[in-house]
């Protein structure tokens, strides 16, 4: 079979030359992780469905007219999709739902991969595609990466180039305080012991930049196939060159822009001891305050700026034991005024009984309770349109192969309902539709679309 050309939309060249010609050629390298990636609109060998052990970590936003945008990433490992070599994948549905295309795949260079998409419509109706991007499997500094269209609702819209905006991750969606700031919430992972996490042989670090034909993976215009007398030698970098530690910056930080995206600053940090991986929330409340939720190992925690995201509070945790700890949840204002909270909720404290709840005291307490999945499920993110229908993502088995062998099918899924299914703690609007797939690598019997029950 004839192997597709790569079409690049764009693929900014870092330099000129990777390799100077003098004595000190390491000094001559470019920095991977900081190279704007290449976005593929014609998927090759490497990024097809059928070439993908895992995928799974979802985003999910909606045009004004309906189009309906998800992403998640994926790479060739069947254990997970935590590995120095996933990708970024977008994909839209213009039927509310009911089928998807797959658009574009975000690759990067080399030792460098993508993760942690996130996906927002800004008040002048601008899709942002946000990821995460860092050598090796975590680098320990990443870096927040953006490209934007103003025609969310076509199906091929005209993304802009690349843009690095801040180190760490973003995989929630930034908050516009009613005084017109936007507040990115950006990771810096601080009590993780497995980060930096850059692990390469002698090998994978001379490797060519190639895909499985032969191809080079990420170039301003397809080239022939990687020979010995077109490769750039020396190639080799160590692990030490792709590892940070960037200090007093590790933190659940604050970023800001006052002018509608073009800038952004630091503008604050929380720092609550336990917080592996912040993935953190913002939220507006009724008095002006600000509070911030963030996965913790011993549960939600939570902290609070009364000076717009400037300075906060120390921080506690706000719902503690194993049901909450050490998992992604995801917190927005509803059209109602209210608050809506989807996480998991297994006694157990496993990755399943994904659930919506509603706050009418901000926070304060949870009414409630839809079941969206009881089974194993993670990593919920959501919207919701103007005639009040929530749509919620999440990802089921993510692996297809796990560490303990049992085997999984690597699914995307959606569901869809209303504020009053989740007061009444069961489906009782028309619109309630769960268990619907997106996208799945594995064939099973259990997760076609369903109605709610």
């Amino acid at each position: 079979m004839k192997t597709p050309l790569y079409v690049l939309i764009f693929c900014v060249v870092a330099v000129a030359s990777e390799f100077s010609e003098g004595d000190d050629t390491k000094a001559a390298l470019p920095d991977l992780a900081l190279q704007p990636p290449c976005v593929l609109t014609d998927f090759g060998p490497d990024h097809v469905k059928s070439s993908r052990g895992a995928q799974g970590v979802p985003a999910i936003e909606r045009s004004a007219q309906g189009r309906l945008w998800a992403a998640w990433y994926a790479g060739r490992s069947q254990r997970g999709v935590e590995s120095s070599s996933s990708y970024c994948v977008l994909a839209t549905s213009g039927d509310n739902g009911q089928s998807w295309s797959e658009k574009l795949v975000i690759q990067p260079r080399r030792l460098v991969h993508t993760y942690d998409p996130c996906l927002w419509i800004d008040p002048q109706r601008r899709l942002w595609f946000f990821w995460a991007q860092s050598a090796g499997v975590q680098d320990g500094r990443m870096g927040v990466w953006a490209m934007v269209t103003t025609d969310a609702d076509s199906k091929t819209p005209n993304w802009s180039q690349p843009r690095r905006i801040a180190n760490g991750v973003m995989l929630n969606k930034p908050t516009v305080l009613k005084n017109g700031d936007w507040l990115l919430p950006v990771g810096l992972w601080r009590d993780n012991t497995n980060v930096p996490n850059v692990k390469f042989d002698a090998e994978e670090l001379a490797q060519p930049e190639v895909d499985r034909s032969g191809r080079r993976m990420c170039q301003s215009a397809p080239g022939p196939p990687e020979s010995a007398e077109n490769k750039h030698t020396p190639r080799a970098y160590t692990i030490e060159m792709l590892t940070h530690d960037l200090g007093e910056e590790r933190g659940s930080n604050v970023y800001r822009s006052t002018d509608q995206g073009k800038s952004f600053e630091h503008i604050g940090q929380v720092r609550i001891p336990g917080t592996r991986v912040d993935e953190h929330m913002i939220v507006e409340r009724g008095d002006g305050s600000l509070w911030m939720l963030l996965r913790n190992t011993g549960g939600i925690a939570r902290s609070v700026s009364t000076d717009g995201g400037r300075t906060w509070s120390d921080g506690s945790l706000y719902l503690q034991g194993r049901m909450f700890r050490n998992k992604r949840f995801f917190i927005r204002r509803l059209n109602s005024g209210a608050l809506l909270m989807v996480r998991n909720n297994s006694p157990d404290g496993k990755r399943s009984h994904m659930t919506a709840f509603v706050s009418d005291d901000d926070g304060a307490t949870w009414k409630g309770g839809l079941l969206l999945d009881e089974r194993e499920s993670s990593y919920p993110d959501g919207i919701q349109a103007e005639d009040g229908t929530l749509f919620i993502i999440y990802d089921h088995q993510r692996y297809t192969l796990n560490r303990a062998g049992k085997r999984g099918v690597g699914s995307v899924v959606m569901a869809t309902f209303r504020e009053a299914d989740i007061r009444a703690a069961r489906a009782v609007t028309d619109q309630a539709r769960l268990r619907s797939v997106i996208t799945q690598i594995q064939d099973t019997d259990d997760t076609s679309g369903a109605p709610g029950k």
